[in-house]
């Protein structure tokens, strides 16, 4: 009995012993309801009242952040509230990013981070409080966090390192840049931010206060040597107008390559404007190169099928007067106009919903893709010759009305031909796109209907000149040939977009889902025409079946290539950017999707050329990709950033190009060589 009392007794002292161990730590605190958020409140051990250090640690689930001290459009930064009234509060924050989504703007943290603070004035040794903490990912919660420390507990051997790690993180008050060489200037909805350097810049990022009843949008940065340009778009916060924001004090942040610089500012009048779309000159630009970007489109590969379709339609119905073909094509150019007015409503919508941007979006959602698979597979089905739309028939879902003044069936050509070029990406497309997305709903529309008269121009030239459609040659046994070959390229679309569900659906159900198109085509065909052509048609879609998957298309994310790709590929970040470039590399930026036409181009073309291929496996080469093919709030904030809302994305940054060159969405094996070549250069340096 002796014993086990005994050894009751040491047990106790060793729980007190811990306890005492531990007093000067919260430990983890998370909220039973609240999973993704957990705090550590810890502190160092003292017996003088007058001045504690604690950290605040922070751990947040993937897709969750938190808020600078600035958090900007509805975001909140960490509080503590004291029990104790005396207590002054010193927080020192990290340096944050920005997170952009649908315009809407703010400053902070994810994954994790580690607040240093400093506490003055009568604080008690038993200190206690509640933190809140307010987190974001689609939805936003405040949560609040009571705790308890003992300033006497045994302080953890890990504190004073932990404390000057978190220190590290926080903006220096000198010696990056002279105060004297930067300058603010407000003036008609624009902040701009002019920071001189002598040892210039690598890959900058400019924070700053939010100022009340004003909404800071996240900077457009550019370089010229040792000067940097920030443009910062304000624009009125829930309500109200943009307060007047010249002669006030704002505080701002610097950062590069791993440092950054705390500067406060007097802002000053200046004569900057809010964006380019106030000025004609540039609107006109940007008019004329999405009249160009819609034009290109027609030579992309994704509007083939569509061409082909209609030079089949042409053929079959044999118009006899050039007013018959003026108006058919007439119809289609309209049905294309139209199309891009759609996309633009689409955009209004999901701008007013706060949801993320981009050309060619909707391949991210696995229900347009299902719908795109079912328009095909009726578009193959009726070129198999299954079933016949005819332009008499109401029954045939409208696609046309009675009689030669119905052209319904031309007008769905049209749009049918704008969603199939969507997931391409030609050269000025997204640099019209992106201003689009980035102006006033106006301009927006505007600028979708330049880049939907671009994409009709060959069909509204042939309604100028129907002569043209004519000349073609008279119906004839031929014409089997020719739907066979259209048939073909419709059944690889097909399967290309079934391929797309791969990333939603997984590989399994995405072969089940191609194999019953297939089959079903397949039967049909034995129930209408019998063996011969059962035969016929089965060779024949195995045929398409075996090239697209060589192609890897059928399954772009687990398929093989006929070229091994030998690059070793890192997750794209700003952060890998700037950790290569200090490192004295050349960083090749690929951003990409698996709905991507242009991207399928591009890697086989170039990216898999053995040239190209050993020059990004070289050691001095960084090699970064990002995936778009589903929404990612990084990768959007990614182009964004840089003036882009499509896919292919790709950025050439080294020694000679420390703010990355934006190459041509259709690359080039030359192009791409010579860039990384010239990249380089000064490299030694």
């Amino acid at each position: 009995m002796y014993s086990f009392f005994r050894a009751a007794l040491v047990c106790f002292n060793l729980l007190l012993l811990s306890f005492s161990a531990t007093a000067a730590d919260s430990g983890w605190l998370k909220k039973s309801d609240k999973h993704h958020a957990q705090v550590r409140i810890w502190s160092e051990q003292t017996d003088s009242a007058s001045q504690v250090r604690l950290l605040l640690d922070v751990k947040l689930d993937p897709d969750w952040k938190t808020y600078w001290r600035s958090p900007g459009a509805g975001g909140l930064a960490p509080e503590i509230k004291w029990n104790s009234p005396d207590i002054q509060t010193q927080w020192n924050w990290p340096v944050p990013q920005w997170f952009d989504v649908a315009g809407i703007s703010t400053q902070g943290y994810k994954n994790s981070v580690s607040f240093p603070i400093v506490l003055k004035g009568q604080i008690p040794q038993q200190l206690s409080g509640v933190l809140t903490l307010s987190s974001c990912s689609n939805v936003c919660v405040l949560t609040d966090f009571p705790f308890s420390l003992n300033l006497q507990g045994v302080q953890d051997a890990n504190f004073d390192a932990a404390f000057a790690r978190a220190s590290g993180q926080i903006p220096i008050a000198s010696g990056m840049i002279e105060p004297a060489n930067v300058s603010a200037t407000y003036s008609n909805g624009l902040l701009q931010v002019t920071a001189t350097r002598p040892s210039g810049w690598a890959s900058p990022m400019v924070f700053s206060d939010i100022l009340p009843g004003a909404e800071f949008h996240q900077p457009q940065i550019t370089v010229d040597g040792e000067t940097l340009l920030a443009k910062i778009k304000v624009t009125p916060d829930w309500a109200g107008e943009v307060p007047e924001l010249v002669n006030q004090n704002i505080g701002m942040v610097i950062s590069d390559r791993g440092i950054a610089q705390e500067i406060p500012l007097k802002i000053s009048a200046g004569s900057a404007t809010a964006d380019s779309e106030s000025s004609p000159g540039s609107i006109w630009v940007i008019l004329l190169m999405a009249l160009a970007g819609g034009l290109i489109l027609n030579l992309m590969p994704c509007v083939l099928p569509v061409l082909g379709i209609k030079i089949s339609t042409l053929l079959q119905s044999q118009p006899t007067s050039k007013s018959e073909v003026k108006k058919q094509f007439l119809a289609s150019a309209m049905g294309i106009l139209t199309s891009f007015w759609i996309l633009a409503l689409l955009m209004t919508v999901l701008s007013a919903l706060q949801i993320s941007l981009g050309w060619g979006i909707q391949f991210q959602s696995p229900w347009f893709i299902g719908f795109m698979v079912v328009v095909t597979g009726l578009f193959t089905a009726n070129l198999f010759g299954l079933f016949t739309i005819r332009l008499s028939s109401e029954v045939n879902t409208r696609l046309a009305t009675t009689g030669n003044n119905g052209y319904s069936g031309h007008f769905l050509q049209g749009l049918f031909a704008t969603l199939l070029a969507t997931p391409c990406s030609a050269p000025f497309l997204g640099t019209a796109v992106a201003f689009a997305l980035a102006s006033s709903l106006p301009v927006m529309w505007l600028i979708f209907t330049a880049l939907g008269i671009g994409m009709s121009l060959p069909w509204l030239l042939i309604a100028l000149f129907p002569s043209a459609a004519l000349l073609l040659p008279k119906p004839g046994r031929w014409m089997n040939g020719l739907r066979l070959v259209m048939a073909g390229l419709m059944l690889a679309s097909s399967l290309w977009l079934i391929s797309l569900l791969t990333t939603h659906l997984g590989q399994t159900y995405t072969l089940i889902i191609g194999g019953a198109l297939i089959a079903g085509l397949l039967l049909a065909t034995a129930i209408r025409f019998g063996t011969r052509r059962f035969i016929q048609a089965a060779l024949f879609s195995l045929a398409i079946s075996a090239i697209v998957w060589s192609l890897s298309i059928f399954s772009p994310t687990n398929g093989t290539s006929l070229t091994e790709d030998r690059v070793h590929w890192q997750p794209l970040s700003e952060q890998a950017i700037t950790q290569a470039l200090s490192e004295g590399k050349t960083v090749f930026v690929d951003v990409t999707a698996d709905w991507c036409i242009t991207c399928k181009v591009n890697k086989y073309n170039v990216l898999l050329s053995p040239e190209v291929q050993s020059a990004l496996s070289a050691d001095d080469i960084v090699a970064l990709r990002g995936d778009w093919t589903t929404p990612s709030e990084e990768i959007t904030r990614f182009l964004k950033s840089r003036n882009s809302v499509s896919v292919p994305f790709n950025q050439i940054y080294g020694s000679a190009l420390t703010q990355g060159e934006i190459m041509s969405p259709i690359l080039t094996k030359e192009k791409v060589l010579n860039t990384l070549s010239s990249a380089k250069k000064g490299h030694s340096l």
